[in-house]
């Protein structure tokens, strides 16, 4: 096994998992808790389409960017103090964001936050490898997934009671009181690090950021600018040609920021497709409905937050009991093809959806897609990081949630682009489709309106269902691994050596 430095202690495992839940709990609730508020934002700031949008969008654009360089800066300087970092720099965006004036303050703030965001994840993801090893660190990754869950299920319901109540900025009040916490935790969490001399690869830095940035931005551009606009055409190239400097950089770096043998690995990149197919099955349902439901069905924030608790109450439960049944002999990848099955079914289902629906008649379709959510996101990261020496787990952990949160931004993205696109092209008028897909559709032809974007959505649905099920088949397709010889039942986590290893799959 890599050695850890000798100048580093191994983190205390109750503070550690205590605090690092709370930061995960906490980004999940701002995640989810934001998006009953847009159309509230919208209103007050007298924002719409991509500006508004970017509320939500400009967050995990930049987290997604940053995290995997969180990640090897953690392996580097310390994950402790990446953690930290990150968690001072979320609180002061959320600050901002409560005290914005305008649309743009408040994008520039939500922005801020991601880039803290990723060095919560990274940095905690990494805090959490490091300290456990086998059936422990299944266990402390699906307490992860648990608290995440919560999060996503209180969030929307907690950001609904306040928004209606008290107002938007209240909620990124509290999300910046809860990041003082965090941050005042973390100073009792001990250091980690990897045995090697801190050496930062610069130009891979700087061209992944770059380019997953600009690849991001040209797609956010594409419902108002049009899709062959330089607008979008533009930012894309670049943003793909940079993308592939940065895998020329990394070949030749002594240090890179993502050692691409990783990727070598196929049942590591299984996970990560696993883990990209979760934001492609749940997070529009979970950003962009609430907006549907008040827009068209008239419902308050708050009812709308109650609403969506059918898809996020499930994932307070599940990630831990996925986390048990792997630990007890069902093999992970059947429980993953499963969960993401129930993806693609839950997505089928939901084009019931029509104005007026009642909220029963969505517990079905809500239900399914909470169910696969929530088995899923209890086993991703122990799984894959079990494949990873020690010394890797920051860069890991940094890759890992970036393939996850950048998967929420590119489907945030792609889907609120695609919404307004569908129904700019039924209503002819590119403000007054952005308006509709903001959830404003005041005014005449309000029920004509309405039909134009119930439709939107079933085109999205069927699309995000049939990636579902192809997503199941590939990832059920690549964790197959073939047995080796003299291997004993049951030790499959740490071998006697202490070499990490991957769990049963």
């Amino acid at each position: 096994m890599p050695s850890e430095s000798s100048r580093t202690r191994r983190p205390g495992p109750v503070v550690t998992v205590l605090v690092v839940l709370l930061g995960f709990l906490t980004l999940s609730m701002s995640m989810s808790g934001t998006t009953v508020a847009i159309p509230r934002i919208g209103e007050d700031l007298h924002a719409s389409g991509a500006a508004l949008q970017w509320v939500v969008t400009g967050y995990f654009l930049t987290a997604s960017s940053f995290m995997l360089v969180s990640g090897s800066l953690a392996d580097l300087f310390g994950r402790r103090r990446i953690f930290t970092t990150g968690a001072a720099v979320y609180t002061a965006g959320a600050l901002g964001s409560a005290v914005a004036s305008d649309i743009a303050l408040l994008d520039v703030a939500r922005t801020l936050s991601g880039v803290g965001a990723a060095g919560v994840m990274a940095g905690g993801g990494a805090l959490l490898a490091s300290t456990f090893q086998g059936a422990a660190r299944t266990r402390a990754f699906a307490a992860m997934g648990t608290v995440g869950g919560v999060g996503l299920a209180i969030g929307p319901t907690l950001s609904g009671w306040l928004v209606g109540g008290l107002g938007w900025r209240v909620t990124f009040g509290l999300f910046a009181g809860i990041g003082l916490v965090i941050l005042a935790g973390s100073a009792f969490v001990a250091e980690s690090r990897a045995d090697h001399r801190p050496k930062v690869d610069r130009p891979g830095v700087a061209t992944f950021i770059s380019g997953l940035a600009l690849l991001m931005f040209g797609i956010t551009q594409g419902a108002q600018a049009g899709w062959g606009s330089w607008r979008v055409l533009g930012p894309v190239a670049a943003g793909l040609a940079l993308l592939v400097a940065f895998v020329g950089v990394e070949r030749r770096s002594d240090h890179p920021v993502l050692d691409l043998t990783l990727l070598r690995d196929r049942r590591f990149l299984g996970w990560c497709l696993a883990a990209l197919t979760v934001p492609v099955g749940s997070a529009g349902v979970l950003v962009f409905l609430p907006t549907y439901l008040q827009g068209v069905n008239g419902v308050s924030a708050r009812d709308a937050g109650l609403t969506m608790l059918m898809l996020t109450a499930p994932v307070l439960f599940l990630p831990a009991l996925g986390g048990r049944l792997v630990n007890r002999g069902i093999p992970a990848r059947r429980l993953a093809g499963l969960a993401l099955l129930l993806l693609a079914g839950g997505n089928a289902w939901l084009t019931v959806l029509h104005p007026g629906i009642a909220p029963l008649a969505l517990l079905g379709p809500l239900l399914c897609l909470g169910v696969g959510n929530g088995l899923v996101l209890g086993i991703i990261d122990a799984q894959a990081m079990s494949l990873v020496e020690p010394a890797r787990v920051g860069m890991a952990a940094g890759f890992l949630n970036t393939v996850k949160g950048g998967g929420n931004a590119l489907v945030l993205a792609v889907i609120g682009a695609v919404l307004t696109s569908l129904v700019q092209a039924r209503t002819g008028s590119a403000e007054l489709a952005g308006r509709i897909a903001a959830g404003d559709l005041s005014g005449p032809g309000r029920e004509l309106h309405a039909a134009q974007f119930t439709d939107a959505w079933h085109l999205v649905l069927w699309s995000a269902a049939a990636l579902c099920a192809l997503s199941a088949l590939t990832v059920h397709t690549l964790l197959v691994r073939p047995a080796r010889p003299g291997r004993v039942p049951g030790t499959e986590g740490v071998s006697r050596t202490g070499r990490t290893l991957s769990a049963k799959i």
